[in-house]
């Protein structure tokens, strides 16, 4: 080890004289410390919040939609078919049928969007209240005493009063000519099954009922409202939306998920990036402390400095003396933080369940959010980006005291000693 290192090291052991420069040293270990992990841990947090809003949108979005130009598709088996040689990545490609409707029972009314499904569809993967995937399937695709399933949300389910086995009435924008005018066109469905949705918007605003069905009570027998595409990873829908794009024309519309909801994402992604600044500056005030506790020192070793000097000790060695303390300060204080930051996030779920029991308060809100644990997902990228970010500024606020500390004139240092 240098000499340099031996000085840095014994500059930062105060004397009883020093007191005050080293409690400042301190203070400016523990400033980087904290907005070490205040960063890392806001991190986590977004990133969990983002890859939660993200499940809950792909939780009945597809990654990749197929629609046509004016109009519902004819023809969809032959598409089907195309898209499954064009699109090796894809795990499903399912038709569909959609309209809006209402939904009638115990004199409750409830507006969805009724969407006819094959089986199979990644609707089946999430929970059902009572009844698991394959018996939901079961009672869907199969009339049971002549009246067909629906599946419906579990806030539908309750704004309507029914529960499984009960039937409600749907009622799409269609009417049937009488003698007696236009009567809205109407079809009892029996409820087969509830899914409790994750708190997201489009779970809630959906009903399912079988493909057959549907375009036979909507008069689509034949055409489609689109194909969805289920892909292996959500990260390949850009990539497939613009190969399929060059195979399938106009009139036909291909949609990634990110076409569809990226932008609400994007806000995400953006909120995440103002954090990060905001919480930034708290290092950088942290390194203004650096900075002025190595000026203290500077003035109140210049006699030392002077010294060096005299002994031969080059303006690069006495640079280097005030840049490894700066060094060394800045070192402890990021891997402090980063050990309590990645601490904090790895056990926010916990800690705040802890303190929502000691404080009596609801702090984080799974209804409202649709989650089941407090979001916090700690990035290695993210962990790095704050460490690197840390040291540089720490390193940039060591400059101008070791530069001017190298500057020193011994002569005029010792002058009046």
């Amino acid at each position: 080890m240098g000499y340099e290192w031996f000085v840095s090291l014994r500059y930062l052991r105060a004397k009883r004289k020093q007191t005050f420069i080293s409690v400042i040293s301190f203070i400016s270990i523990a400033g980087v410390t904290l907005g070490v992990a205040a960063l890392i841990v806001v991190l986590a947090v977004m990133t969990g919040f983002h890859d939660g809003v993200r499940q809950q949108i792909l939780g009945n979005v597809p990654h990749v939609l197929i629609q046509q130009q004016g109009g519902a598709i004819e023809g969809y088996r032959d598409l089907v078919d195309r898209v499954k040689l064009q699109v090796p990545e894809a795990v499903a490609v399912n038709p569909f049928v959609s309209k809006e409707a209402m939904l009638l029972a115990n004199r409750n009314v409830a507006a969805v969007s009724v969407k006819g499904i094959e089986r199979g569809n990644k609707v089946f993967s999430q929970p059902f209240l009572n009844l698991d995937s394959a018996q939901v399937q079961q009672a869907l695709f199969s009339e049971q005493d002549g009246m067909p399933g629906i599946v419906l949300g579990l806030d539908t389910a309750a704004s309507l009063g029914v529960t499984l086995g009960d039937s409600v009435n749907v009622i799409p924008p269609k009417f049937n000519v009488t003698p007696f005018g236009l009567i809205p066109k109407m079809k009892p469905f029996r409820v087969v099954g509830i899914f409790q949705h994750r708190g997201g918007f489009l779970d809630a605003y959906f009903a399912y009922v079988d493909l057959i069905q549907a375009q036979q009570f909507l008069n689509t027998n034949g055409q489609v409202s689109g194909v969805e595409i289920e892909l292996a990873s959500f990260e390949q829908s850009r990539l497939v939306t613009s190969r399929l794009r060059e195979k399938l024309p106009f009139p036909y519309l291909v949609s990634s998920w990110e076409d569809l909801f990226g932008s609400f994402l994007s806000a995400l992604k953006l909120e995440k990036l103002g954090l990060f600044i905001v919480l930034g500056i708290i290092v950088l005030v942290a390194a203004f402390n650096i900075a002025t506790t190595l000026i203290m020192v500077v003035m109140e070793k210049h006699k030392d400095i002077a010294i060096l000097r005299s002994m031969g000790a080059t303006s690069r060695s006495i640079l280097q003396i005030f840049v490894f303390q700066g060094f060394i300060i800045g070192t402890l204080g990021t891997a402090l933080g980063t050990v309590l930051g990645v601490a904090l996030a790895s056990n926010a779920d916990p800690i705040i369940k802890g303190l929502e029991r000691l404080l009596k308060v609801r702090i984080f809100d799974q209804a409202v959010y649709g989650m089941e644990r407090f979001p916090s997902v700690v990035h290695f990228d993210d962990v790095v980006a704050v460490a690197m970010m840390a040291m540089v500024i720490c390193l940039m606020a060591t400059i101008y005291p070791a530069w001017r500390a190298s500057r020193m004139d011994p002569g005029e240092a010792l002058r009046y000693e």
